[in-house]
């Protein structure tokens, strides 16, 4: 059973940037797509960006793209998310999310599916204001 833990959220005003990490526990990310998903109050979960992590493809939502950047991250089993000129837009509680992968997946496609995903931290809230 893997489990996750979302760190480096915060307060931040417009323009500014935060990383998040994420460490995963109970198993190696090697046969997982994980990424990062928000949720806006009264919305559905959106998939921001996620990658294979054993082959390094990557997704990114359109509204991220340019300045969002998803890493494996420097110690092991675990990914980032680095976000620049970050805007009140982006303000949500961003959620560690993580898939199995099989023959059967969209690779990381599935990210604009969060239904499509196993395993979930609890979250770290983002907030962007002046």
């Amino acid at each position: 059973h893997l489990e996750l833990v979302e760190s480096g959220g915060g307060l931040v005003q417009p323009g500014g940037s935060l990383s998040l990490a994420c460490a995963a526990s109970g198993d190696t990310l090697d046969y997982y797509t994980i990424g990062w998903f928000r949720q806006a109050p009264g919305k559905e979960f959106e998939g921001v960006s996620c990658i294979s992590f054993s082959e390094g493809d990557t997704y990114y939502t359109d509204s991220v793209k340019g300045r969002f950047t998803i890493s494996r991250g420097n110690a092991k089993n675990t990914v980032s998310l680095q976000m620049n000129s970050l805007k009140p837009e982006d303000t949500d509680i961003y959620y560690c999310a993580a898939r199995l992968n099989s023959d059967e997946d969209n690779g990381v496609a599935d990210c604009e599916h969060y239904y499509a995903m196993d395993s979930w931290g609890k979250g770290t809230l983002v907030t962007v204001t002046s």
